[in-house]
């Protein structure tokens, strides 16, 4: 079984304090507190018990269900096929692959009926042909795997940062000039939904980036991943003072235009894992982010 641990921050009702810190509803916890599977500073807690700063919270999680994943026909772009994997083009507001939520209207749904039972089996039922993801909220393209060949020979290409994997964004503020954020991302303790740049339980995280175009309160920006951390584009833009313009959890509010964060995923470019030929894909930026970048002309 799983378990969680974090140290509390003093004030706030157990249940409410969970859902802050991990990826758990509100709900889950309190229910996760009433079967005894939640300790603080080493006895069963209440779920109306305010610990006090600093106590030990320590959380035992189930063993996850099956779930069936079911095929949906659902409309997806494919922009290449082959017997060995697909490059799709992913529409903004669309999940990549079911988790707590979200088990219908994937793209694993859409994949699972448009390719059959021709998926890699490498990430599980849950993931079925998922070498790699982008947010439910950024748009472009993403490679799936039909076989498990071809998933262990893309994956490779990602760990030896091999894949090429550049996106379109318009962030806030003025960027001056072109540049690099080298800084590693990690889990946030004060709240575990969420990534930031820390030296702690981290992971090398390196994007480039340069200007396309300077707008009133705003760059276009063309950014290059060197690796591919969980929000790392969020969070190193965030980071450097220059947020994704309508990032509303590493951002500072939703402009008018924008329901989630202003990112393209425009180039994807990798070695076929079995002809061994080098193929590179790009795709037009979607209207949501033409339709911005209009709104923010003169």
């Amino acid at each position: 079984m799983e378990k969680i641990e974090f140290y509390a921050e003093g004030g706030v009702r157990l249940d409410k304090l969970i859902s802050e810190q991990t990826e758990l509803s509100r709900s889950s916890a309190a229910k996760l507190i009433e079967e005894g599977a939640v300790l603080v500073d080493g006895k069963t807690a209440n779920k109306k018990d305010t610990p006090k700063s600093g106590a030990l919270i320590e959380i035992t999680l189930p063993e996850p269900q099956g779930v069936d994943i079911l095929p949906e026909d659902i409309p997806i772009e494919i922009v290449y096929e082959d017997d060995d994997l697909l490059v799709v083009n992913k529409p903004k507001g669309m999940v990549v692959h079911p988790a707590a939520g979200h088990y219908s209207g994937t793209l694993v749904n859409a994949l699972m009926f448009h390719c059959g039972d021709s998926l890699s089996g490498i990430n599980g039922e849950i993931r079925p042909g998922i070498v790699h993801r982008i947010d439910k909220d950024t748009s472009g393209l993403l490679m799936v795997a039909k076989n498990d060949l071809a998933h262990i020979g893309l994956s490779e290409q990602i760990k030896e940062h091999s894949f090429t994997r550049e996106y379109e964004a318009v962030v806030c503020g003025a960027v001056k000039e072109d540049g690099k954020v080298d800084a590693p991302i990690g889990r946030s303790k004060n709240d575990r939904k969420k990534m930031c740049v820390t030296l702690e339980n981290s992971r090398e995280a390196i994007t480039h980036y340069s200007v396309i175009r300077r707008y009133s309160g705003y760059t276009h920006l063309r950014v290059k991943l060197e690796t591919g951390r969980t929000h790392q584009i969020r969070v190193h833009m965030a980071y450097k003072g220059n947020p994704v313009a309508g990032d509303e959890v590493y951002g500072s509010g939703k402009p008018k235009w924008l329901n989630g964060q202003c990112l393209h995923a425009k180039k994807l470019g990798f070695v076929h894992p079995r002809t061994r030929e080098y193929m590179e894909f790009e795709s037009e930026l979607p209207e949501y982010f033409t339709k911005f970048l209009k709104s923010i002309e003169g």
